[in-house]
């Protein structure tokens, strides 16, 4: 639509871990709009989730993610947790999120390359800058030119999060390639009370979107309520966006 990633702004996109139930997201698209964010985000399946745990709406929850987008004039993110689901995902969003598990599924990388819709590509934690980079080139030499790198964190000897959120990537990435970079704080975190900060530091660094999972009760959400942020506290993030963006020229 009318979202342009990578043209010199810091794209907000936020929604829930796991898509719940109509309600939900129509209260956090609601947070959104009043932000002018234009990017809604929500999976039909968990990305941590456990065998007996919720497992998602699936194709229900992407009609929801799609009627409740239609209603306020958004566009819509989801990521492929499972191969089987990419027909779905094409049909009812407007991108594609791959999560760090199919890194370097090169065969899968090729399928998804071949669709026409942009596609977010996540570092797998144990990996280098340069073999994300050669995952995205993957992808466009497929044929898909609509790339975006995203950043969420790597495994280090660090146990107070989940992940060590490298905020070295953007200027990295710069250097070697063309290719949007994005950060996803609340899944390198794992927790709530780090996001706001790692969030500024993200935009200092000159990122051009963040992901983040929003709730509208997260302390009952159905999958990683934990690290998802409240609408009161997505409120003093944009609050303080809205200060700090214009000083690192990642606002429009």
């Amino acid at each position: 639509g009318e979202v342009t990633i990578g043209g010199g702004q810091c794209v907000v996109m936020a929604g829930p871990g796991a898509i719940e139930s109509r309600r939900q997201l129509d209260q956090i698209a609601a947070a959104l709009v009043q932000r002018r964010v234009r990017v809604l985000s929500g999976n039909i399946l968990p990305q941590y989730s456990n065998p007996y745990g919720f497992q998602g709406l699936g194709e229900e929850g992407l009609q929801m993610l799609r009627e409740t987008a239609e209603r306020h004039g958004l566009v819509t993110i989801s990521e492929v947790v499972d191969p089987a689901h990419l027909p779905l995902l094409v049909q009812y969003v407007d991108l594609i999120r791959v999560g760090p598990r199919h890194m370097k599924d090169y065969g899968f990388l090729r399928a998804l390359a071949r669709q026409p819709k942009p596609l977010i590509l996540t570092r797998d934690p144990a990996t280098t800058i340069e073999e994300a980079l050669i995952s995205a080139d993957y992808l466009l030499a497929e044929g898909n030119p609509h790339v975006i790198l995203c950043e969420a964190g790597i495994r280090t000897f660090e146990t107070h999060t989940r992940l060590t959120l490298d905020l070295s990537v953007p200027a990295a990435i710069r250097r070697h390639s063309h290719l949007p970079v994005v950060v996803d704080p609340c899944r390198a975190a794992g927790r709530r009370d780090r996001v706001l900060p790692l969030s500024r530091a993200a935009l200092a660094s000159g990122i051009d979107g963040l992901l983040l999972d929003l709730h509208n009760d997260p302390d009952h959400a159905l999958s990683d309520g934990a690290q998802a942020l409240t609408l009161e506290q997505f409120h003093q993030l944009m609050d303080q966006f809205d200060q700090l963006a214009p000083i690192v020229e990642r606002w429009g």
